[in-house]
Order: structure tokens, then C-alpha cells, then sequence
């Protein structure tokens, strides 16, 4: 994927066609899809029809007021279009650049996809786009992988950064979690045969250009029952609004005295009661948080997922690489009866020189951080490891001739070894293995020849940081589970130093789908992450399920959102912005709904007051007059959309914060603010307009 930018509202590369797709979406087969805004949108064209006819000298009220109304009322329907098409054009250029990675390319076919093995036998060039579900194909170094498959011969780095924006290479080889291959991507060294999982136009890369159109999404299940709920206001408001009609002219009639209201201004009434605040903005909101996933480098497959993803409230994670590293750590040295601990420090250092693993060069740390850095005289030869020794170390040759046989490894290897020399392993310090397992960490025993010197303790650490990050989600309300494949014993201990409210140990697949199921018959949303395709029943049963990037293409199918950064620890940022997508739509219904008070303040009086001179006492802000008054609030309600956007985009920041809480914040800003703003901006653009003296 290409660079993720900041949004930026008046990016031309986005304004420019939104301002036109507000034009375009003026059709009213596109209108009705919104029957807030399309009640808006025939309230335009019917003030527009009394504009023409109030020119022929046969209007209820003044040509001009009426077009004024008219022109506000268009752009609070264009604003609204704007604000979506905006919302619509950060998704479709997020899926412009998408395609701009699908390429024509050439494959190596196999003309036999039967067969039992396939490197080394024939095959013909084939266009990717021809290719079908079955068809197997030979990949080697700089060849563009064609379509989605998975590995079953050879062991390959493949570049997959044109699709996770990663530059690192990854391993993909047959057999495993790691055996999956993405369209698109290149294989940079060794070769891979590749058997294809799709046919043309089903590939991850269609999919993720599908999913991040947002013209093509589909309305959430809070979406529609919030609409629903906007249907109902606007029409509860309609009806309102229509019985006053009648209701003033039989007023005017029995006290003799006044006029009765016009058409235009019980139009401009509905439609500043009517909620066309959120109804302007919802779309562009659940456009929005698609978009945002999409820059947390997490497509969605739908917005129901996104949703369901704020509403969650069990997390199932698992323990390796999401709360702990998952590369074991060297935390402590424990020494054999009358070996000083720096001496097993030098030597289990000395041990790991050559050894680049992640364990190996935690070793070289923590005996540097005791100060154990005691060099070896002579020369060295490094002894790798093997899975048949399960051990390494080195050879160091003494200046007297002797050799120095330093060795660390599992521990029943070192006692084999050191047996085989004619030694033997303390008691106590297979009591400190003992121990070690115990605790869930992994000891290592040290030997120097037949001499063992003692044990390594290696820790898989828990993530910095995490315990916090549980602790917030405590306070949301969400439960944390973790699940592990240790014992219990060891799954108590990392759960208690993580901070997580529960675990489930010795997991297996039927384990995880059981407590799923288990959570939903309680009523709970749960969601979870997962790689391999063990994970794939499971993912498939959690309401939100987060699949890894690098996993198997069955656990790609069963979930519902793919991590392209394939972070597991990236579910907590799911679930943060699934929360900010709720916030943000409860918080413009809040202020929209609230809007309406301040409107009310305007526009009542000015309708009724010839007839009801009594209703001036309503009239609070001292609005300039009558026309003055419909005007502003009209103006207003246009403006006040355009001033919503960059919220409705860019969400409400997500704070960790319980529901009461929330609550609260949401009517102190959203709520009061709701009520105060129109106060005010209706007043200042009702100066305006008598300053000007357009009203």
C-alpha cells in the first residue's frame, strides 16, 4: 500500500470531485436512499416552484425571501451530498491506489496440477487473469505471484510490501501458518510452487478494493435503526408542521387580524426541526470509520464489523506476540553449588557469541549487564545448533593445547553430553530446571566439558505497557481473555503479570469455539485474532475476527477484518476505533436533536407573531424580524453541516472511559452545546443579514 497521508478537508485531490459529486448526486433516485434529506430535497424544489411563481406577482410573501429560503435550502441538500461524496472519495482513493498494484502479469503453469510433486516438471506461460481456482504455478525469483494460493513445494522470501506497506521481506513455505501467498506481491528469492485458492476477480486484492469503496457499503444494523428513529422524528414533525396550516388560517379568520402563515415558511420550519443535522452526516460517518481502519492498515470486509467492533465486550488474545513478545528472553542466571554466578554468566555469554537468535543475543545482554564480559584467550571455533545435538556453543583452543568445550542447550541434551564425557549434573541444579518449567519459562543448562555450570533462565516477556492497556479496557467495561497453549499453571502466572481478567490454557481449537459460544449465549459481543488455520472455526464464530496478514488463507476467509500489518496487538486499535465510530454518531445525534430547541426560539415566534402578538415574548435572541429570523435559523442549519464535516471524517478521539462517563461528557459538549451554539449562531447571522439589509 502506498504511504498512509493525514486527512486534510481542503485537499484538492478530494474537494474537487466532491464538490462535483454533490451536484451529481442531486438525482432523486440517489436522495431517497436518505428520507431525511430527500424531505429536505422536496422542500427545495417546492420553495423553488413558489420562488417562479411569487416573480409572476402571485406569491405568498416577497420573491426574494422566498429564493433565499430556496438557495439555503439546496445547499443544506448539496452539503449533505458533499460531506458523503468527501467521505466516499477518501475511500475510492484509498481503492484507486489499490489498483494501481494490479498488474498484468505472465505465470509459469503446470500443465499437470494433479501431480504428487511438480518441481522440475513442465509448464507453459499463462496470463494471471486466466488463471482458476485449482491451477498450480512455479514462482522463482522476481516473479510477481499471479493470484492468492498457497505454498505446497519450497521455501521462499517474498516482498510483500506493495500490499501491507512493510518493506521487510516474510518467509512463505508449505505446510504451517506461513503458507499462504497474496496476489500481487513478489517473491525475491528461492522459488515456491503455488496452488491457486481463487478465481479472477476473488483475489485478497479485489476483495480489499471492494471493501474500501465505500459508494458500495452496506448500512450497518445501528445505522438503519438509528434512520429508523430519524424517519420517525421527521415524520412526527411533518405532521406537526402540515396541521399548522389549517390551524393558522382558522386562526386568522376568527380573530380578524394578521395573516396566515406561508407555505415557504412552514417548509422552512419542517426542515429545521426535522434532525437534517445527523441525517446530512450519518453516511459520511460510516463511510468514515471504514476509511479510518483502512489507515490503521486494517481492511474491513463490512461496516457491520467496524460496529460490532465498538460495541465488544469480551476479547479473546492470544499470548504469544499480542501480550507477550513471543521471543524468549534471558531473565536470570542460576548457578550450580560453588560456581560464582559471573563465571556462569561469562561462559553462557561466551556460549552465545555466534548465536543470532533472539535468545541467544538475550543471553549476551544479561551477562553484559552484570558486568560479565570476561574474554576468552585463543582461538575459537563456533559450534552451531542442530536439532539432533539441541545444543551450541564453542570451542576454544587454550595456549597450552588444551580445548575448552563450552556448550549451552536443553537441559536433558547437556546431561546426555555431559554424561558422555564422564560427568554428571548436580541435583540442584536439575531442582532449579525443575523450577524454572514450573514458573512457565525455559531453562538452558551451561556446561564447561563435563563440568555443568548451571541453569538460564529464558522468559517470554510480557509487552510493556499492556497491563495498562487491559486496565483501560477494564474500565470500558471489556473483559480480556487470554488463551495459551501452556499449562495452567504457567498461563496463571503470565495472565497475573499481564493484568488480564481470565485465561484458558491448554488451548485447542474446539477449546476457543466452546468459549466463544459460551460468551454469546450470555449475551456478549466477543471478538479475537487469529493466524493459522486452527483459528479458522473460531474466527468464524466471534462477532469481530481479526485475521493476520501472514496466516492462512482459511483463517483470511473466516474472519471479518485482516490485519495487513499482521499485529495481533492491533485489536485493541480495532476496538478503539469501532468505539470512536459509536461515539461519533451518538455525539452528532446528541447535537442535532438539541439543535432544535434554539430553532424553535426562531422561528415560532416569527411565523405566528402577526397573529399571536403574544409569541414575541418567545422571541429570546431579539431576532431583527420575522423574515430575518426564518432566514438565519435556515442559514444556520445549511452552515452548521459544513461545520460538522471534519468531526463526522475525522471521529471523535477515542478516550478509555465507562459508559456512565461517556454519558455524561457526550450531553456536557454535544448535548449543552447543541443547545448554546444555535443561540448563538443564529443570532450573529441574523445581524449580519440586518446589517446588510438582505432581510
Amino acid at each position: 500500500m502506498t504511504e498512509k497521508k493525514p486527512f486534510v478537508l481542503l485537499d484538492p485531490a478530494l474537494l474537487k470531485p466532491a464538490i462535483f459529486a454533490a451536484f451529481s448526486k442531486l438525482s432523486p433516485r440517489v436522495q431517497w436512499r436518505n428520507p431525511v434529506m430527500f424531505v429536505v430535497y422536496i422542500g427545495s424544489i417546492l420553495t423553488t416552484l413558489l420562488g417562479l411563481q411569487a416573480l409572476q406577482g402571485a406569491g405568498e410573501a416577497p420573491a426574494g425571501f422566498i429564493f433565499a429560503v430556496a438557495v439555503w435550502l439546496w445547499f443544506t441538500v448539496l452539503f449533505a451530498n458533499f460531506a458523503e461524496a468527501l467521505a466516499e472519495g477518501r475511500s475510492k482513493a484509498q481503492a484507486a491506489s489499490l489498483r494501481g498494484l494490479k498488474k498484468s502479469s505472465w505465470a509459469k503453469k503446470y500443465t499437470d496440477p494433479a501431480a504428487k510433486t511438480f518441481h522440475g516438471k513442465s509448464w507453459l506461460p499463462e496470463q494471471a487473469e486466466n488463471l482458476k481456482r485449482g491451477d498450480v504455478v512455479f514462482i522463482e525469483t522476481g516473479d510477481m505471484v499471479p493470484l492468492d494460493g498457497e505454498v505446497i513445494e519450497g521455501v521462499a522470501t517474498v516482498d510483500e510490501s506493495a500490499i501491507t506497506g512493510e518493506s521487510a521481506p516474510v518467509v512463505r513455505e508449505s505446510g504451517g501458518d506461513f503458507s499462504a501467498v497474496t496476489g500481487g506481491t513478489r517473491v525475491l528469492s528461492d522459488w515456491l510452487v503455488v496452488r491457486i485458492v481463487v478465481n479472477p476477480g476473488e483475489s485478497f486484492l479485489d476483495r480489499m478494493i471492494s471493501m474500501v469503496e465505500g459508494a458500495k457499503r452496506a448500512k450497518t444494523p445501528n445505522e438503519i435503526a438509528l434512520t429508523i428513529l430519524l424517519v420517525a422524528l421527521t415524520i412526527v414533525f411533518l405532521v406537526v408542521t402540515v396541521t399548522l396550516l389549517p390551524y393558522s388560517i382558522f386562526s386568522v379568520e376568527a380573530v380578524k387580524a394578521g395573516s396566515a402563515v406561508s407555505v415557504t415558511a412552514l417548509v422552512a420550519l419542517l426542515v429545521c426541526l426535522i434532525p437534517t443535522t445527523i441525517g446530512g452526516l450519518l453516511s459520511a460517518v460510516g463511510v468514515a470509520g471504514m476509511s479510518r481502519m483502512m489507515q490503521a492498515n486494517v481492511i474491513a470486509t463490512s461496516g457491520r464489523a467496524v460496529e460490532a467492533a465498538g460495541d465488544v465486550d469480551v476479547l479473546l488474545l492470544d499470548k504469544t506476540g499480542t501480550i507477550t513478545h513471543g521471543n524468549r528472553q534471558a531473565s536470570a542466571f542460576l548457578p550450580a553449588p560453588g560456581v560464582p554466578a559471573l563465571t556462569l554468566a561469562s561462559c553462557a555469554m561466551q556460549a552465545s557469541m555466534a548465536d543470532e537468535t533472539p535468545e541467544g543475543r538475550s543471553i549476551v545482554a544479561l551477562a553484559h549487564k552484570l558486568n560479565a564480559a570476561t574474554p576468552l584467550l585463543g582461538s575459537t571455533a563456533e559450534v552451531p545448533f542442530t536439532a539432533q545435538t539441541r545444543m551450541s556453543g564453542i570451542d576454544v583452543r587454550q595456549p597450552d593445547g588444551s580445548t575448552r568445550q563450552l556448550r549451552k542447550g536443553a537441559v536433558d541434551a547437556i546431561r546426555k553430553y555431559v554424561e558422555a564425557l564422564g560427568g554428571s549434573v548436580p541435583a540442584e541444579v536439575i531442582r532449579a530446571s525443575d523450577e524454572v518449567s514450573r514458573r512457565g519459562s525455559t531453562p538452558l543448562a551451561v556446561t564447561d566439558g563435563k563440568t555443568v555450570l548451571g541453569v538460564v533462565e529464558l522468559k517470554d516477556i510480557v509487552k510493556s505497557g499492556i497491563k495498562e492497556r487491559f486496565g483501560e479496557l477494564r474500565r470500558m467495561g471489556i473483559k480480556t481473555v487470554m488463551i495459551t497453549g501452556d499449562n495452567k499453571l504457567t498461563a496463571a502466572a503470565i495472565a497475573a503479570e499481564a493484568g488480564v481478567d481470565d485465561f484458558l490454557a491448554e488451548a485447542t481449537p474446539e477449546d476457543k469455539l466452546k468459549l466463544i459460544r459460551q460468551y454469546q449465549a450470555e449475551g456478549r459481543l466477543v471478538a479475537m485474532t487469529g493466524d493459522g488455520t486452527n483459528d479458522a472455526p473460531a474466527l468464524a464464530q466471534a462477532d469481530v475476527a481479526v485475521a493476520m496478514n501472514s496466516g492462512t488463507q482459511a483463517a483470511k476467509e473466516a474472519g471479518n477484518m485482516v490485519d495487513l500489518d499482521s499485529n495481533p496487538t492491533k485489536l485493541l486499535e480495532v476496538v478503539e476505533t469501532g468505539k470512536a465510530l459509536l461515539m461519533t454518531r451518538g455525539s452528532l445525534t446528541t447535537f442535532s436533536i438539541a439543535n432544535d430547541v434554539a430553532k424553535y426560539f426562531a422561528i415560532i415566534p416569527a411565523i405566528f407573531v402577526t397573529t399571536y402578538p403574544q409569541l414575541s415574548a418567545l422571541n429570546v435572541m431579539h431576532l431583527g424580524s420575522p423574515s430575518s429570523a426564518i432566514l438565519s435559523a435556515v442559514i444556520f442549519n445549511a452552515l452548521i453541516i459544513m461545520f460538522l464535516i471534519p468531526l463526522a471524517l475525522k471521529g471523535i478521539k477515542y478516550r478509555a472511559v465507562g459508559a456512565a462517563a461517556l454519558l455524561r461528557r457526550n450531553l456536557l459538549i454535544y448535548g449543552l452545546g447543541g443547545l448554546l451554539v444555535p443561540f448563538i449562531g443564529i443570532k450573529a447571522i441574523d445581524m449580519l443579514l440586518v446589517a446588510m439589509n438582505l432581510a
